[in-house]
């Protein structure tokens, strides 16, 4: 019994900590890259969080996994950066 109460508080305690953590608190300013297809605009996030790094917008000729890798590439080049 006394495990399956460490296990239940445990939890409790895992699930509290995850709602807490919003993307927005990491949020950097958006940052306008241009590309040969026009300019994507990213939402990069803080140096560590660069996996959340995402356009925002970006033209309607450029499907979103490629603006997304666009804006992906601009965070690990500031993170490697300083």
């Amino acid at each position: 019994m006394h495990t399956v109460l460490k296990s239940i508080a445990a939890f409790g305690t895992i699930a509290a900590l995850s709602g807490c953590v919003s993307p927005e608190q990491f949020e950097t300013t958006p940052v306008q890259l241009q590309t040969s297809k026009g300019v994507v605009t990213c939402q990069l996030y803080t140096k560590d969080r660069v996996l959340w790094d995402r356009s925002i917008d970006r033209p309607t000729s450029m499907p979103v996994q490629e603006a997304d890798e666009i804006c992906k590439r601009e965070g690990y080049r500031q993170m490697k950066e300083g």
